[in-house]
């Protein structure tokens, strides 16, 4: 009998806090995780674009500081994944003009060739582009002395110019600690669910033996 009271006594405790109000206050964390996460995602975009804005505009100090800005962001915050990183394209395309340009006011005989082509391409294009890159190297390829040429450029590597940082799955900001409350109180009403279910069990099986 001792013991059929004790189960009884758990079943009350576990029923003082009803199931809906643990679900309303589990909706409520949901909603508030999925606000700062979003926060965090918005951060990262900001500073994303901030590096951007910087690179276009050609001021290299600039650029590395708000690069860095972004990395420690990223590193610090989670949701921050920036898929597929960021790509530094305005200043590749200077880097990759200045090596055409170089090559094209060299005095050798290679040179004059880049030179030629260039003068072809350049009024079709009114900036670097991977067109302009296309219609510089078939004017080369018209030269039989222009084996080879294209890869003799020292052209900048485009990978050198992608910038990925990781962020990692969990941060001890309000994002991350949101998440683990949303986390807890989930278990809570797991665990709820599966005490309710332990002791009527046993209050059954009890009944059964007598």
């Amino acid at each position: 009998m001792a013991d059929k009271r004790e189960v009884k006594k758990s079943i009350k405790q576990l029923q003082k806090v009803k199931t809906w109000q643990l679900i309303l206050l589990f909706l409520l964390a949901c909603f508030i995780s999925a606000t700062f996460l979003r926060l965090n995602n918005i951060g990262m975009i900001e500073r994303r674009n901030a590096v951007i804005s910087a690179d276009e505009k050609g001021d290299e100090e600039v650029t590395i500081a708000r690069l860095y800005d972004l990395q420690r962001y990223v590193s610090t915050h989670m949701n921050t994944g920036m898929g597929g990183g960021i790509y530094l394209e305005a200043s590749y395309k200077r880097d990759a003009q200045e090596a055409y340009d170089k090559a094209a006011n060299d005095s050798n005989p290679n040179g004059n060739i880049y030179k030629k082509a260039q003068d072809v391409c350049a009024p079709q294009f009114s900036r670097y582009s991977y067109q302009y890159l296309q219609c510089t190297t078939g004017e080369l390829a018209k030269y039989p002395s222009a084996n080879d040429l294209v890869d003799s450029i020292k052209a900048p590597k485009a990978d050198s110019y992608k910038h990925d940082f990781v962020s990692p799955t969990w941060s001890s900001d309000f994002a991350g600690w949101s998440v683990l409350v949303t986390a807890l109180i989930g278990l809570m009403i797991l665990a709820r669910f599966v005490s309710l279910l332990v002791l009527r069990a046993l209050l059954r099986r009890h009944y059964q033996n007598i």
